[in-house]
């Protein structure tokens, strides 16, 4: 016998992760010319050299078994310690090591996070549009109940709508800025509206709705204004982060959960935290990433690639026609697709070997994302071929 819900999430890839699949064997096949690959968030950029140096240091002088061994499963006290002077002297995060739990990668720890909130089948956890499409994947396999929330036409925060979506059996808001897709970066004003919407629905519902922020990008900022510390203005705020996207460290897995001393039953959640990653199998984060961020917790990323591609990216597929929210953060661009359709425009693109990634699994069916984390020279291969298809779709409409 086989357990045929984890069948058919097996069989059937994420959309993103097909493309990429494709793009390889096209690449394979025809030369990498003959892609421009804009389906995975890849960073293009190197770690940063500080990064590489500690890296290089550590697996050449630190004693193997401390390299390479097991540490406690909430990850070691030295790299938590790193990790939350980083956020204390950037954020006043008031964190101290105990309040974190190391994971490998946001992924699990919003798993852990989930499953740990999940106290029935009737559980529920809200996201608002655009989001990620494996929110869903994870709220139910951690048991729960996956609710979308529409986006908003300039996908702000779509504060009514997630109040439409509030019932006591929802545990938790996630809130993911900036936001994958689109590259919006939600501000201050709107997280304290969203905060006052969230104390109120705890109070009436007897229990506290946390808000689940979901950080992987939260270094990819391209505006002048510092980044809204979420906990700050909403005290129940749980936050996952991945150093994947800040120090291109996509394939080597490293990242945490933070439960501020703020949050309600902080340290039972803590424990419920813990308990479920032991449930799905963590044992430890990888010892080396773990060494590795002790030493280079407060290192940011050069965003002058990133920026420079955004700016010709949407400059460019503006001038053309294209419709797009301009982003303030993350490295997509979630563009309408001409004609209204994202996955035939994505097939469409894909013909002439330009991967965009439809926006239907985003909660956005008439858009597109497009990753521009790449090489510039991926981006001018493709500016022509946008401008066909825009052109020849507009000849037939």
């Amino acid at each position: 016998m086989i357990n045929e819900s984890d069948r058919a999430r097996g069989a059937h890839a994420s959309c993103i992760r097909a493309l990429y699949l494709y793009g390889r064997e096209l690449a394979a096949r025809a030369g990498e010319e003959a892609v421009c690959d804009f389906s995975l968030g890849n960073p293009s950029e190197p770690p940063p050299e500080r990064v590489r140096d500690a890296l290089a240091d550590l697996v050449a002088h630190a004693p193997p078994k401390r390299l390479h061994g097991y540490t406690v499963a909430a990850g070691s006290e030295e790299a938590r310690d790193a990790i939350a002077q980083d956020l204390n002297r950037r954020f006043a995060a008031g964190a101290g090591a105990a309040d974190l739990f190391l994971t490998a990668g946001a992924a699990p720890a919003l798993t852990a996070v989930l499953a740990a909130l999940t106290v029935s089948p009737a559980s529920e956890f809200a996201a608002l549009c655009p989001c990620f499409p494996e929110y869903e994947v994870f709220a139910g396999v951690a048991g729960g109940r996956f609710v979308s929330v529409p986006a908003a036409p300039d996908f702000s925060l779509n504060l009514d709508g997630i109040a439409a979506a509030l019932t006591p059996h929802t545990q938790a808001v996630i809130l993911n800025s900036p936001n994958n897709p689109s590259g919006r970066v939600y501000d201050n004003e709107s997280l304290h509206r969203l905060a006052a919407l969230l104390t109120d629905a705890s109070e009436r519902f007897g229990h506290p709705v946390y808000l689940i922020s979901d950080e992987p990008y939260r270094e990819l900022l391209y505006t002048d204004a510092p980044y809204p510390w979420v906990p700050h203005c909403y005290p129940d705020t749980v936050v996952c982060y991945s150093y994947s996207k800040s120090l291109s460290l996509p394939g080597d897995r490293i990242g945490y959960v933070l439960i501020p001393p703020t949050v309600t039953d902080g340290k039972r959640l803590m424990q419920a935290v813990a308990g479920a990653a032991r449930r799905m199998g963590h044992v430890c984060a990888p010892a080396l990433l773990q060494h590795l961020i002790a030493r280079v917790a407060d290192v940011l990323p050069c965003l002058d690639t990133y920026r420079a591609n955004r700016d010709l990216l949407y400059r460019s597929l503006t001038g053309m026609g294209y419709r797009c929210v301009p982003p303030d953060g993350a490295f997509y661009l979630f563009v309408r697709a001409p004609g209204g359709d994202g996955a035939a425009f994505s097939e469409r693109m894909k013909q002439a070997g330009v991967l965009v990634v439809p926006g239907a699994d985003f909660g956005c069916p008439d858009y597109v994302r497009i990753a521009y984390c790449v090489e510039p020279e991926v981006i001018r291969r493709a500016l022509p071929h946008f401008r066909t298809a825009i052109e020849e779709i507009a000849a037939t409409e």
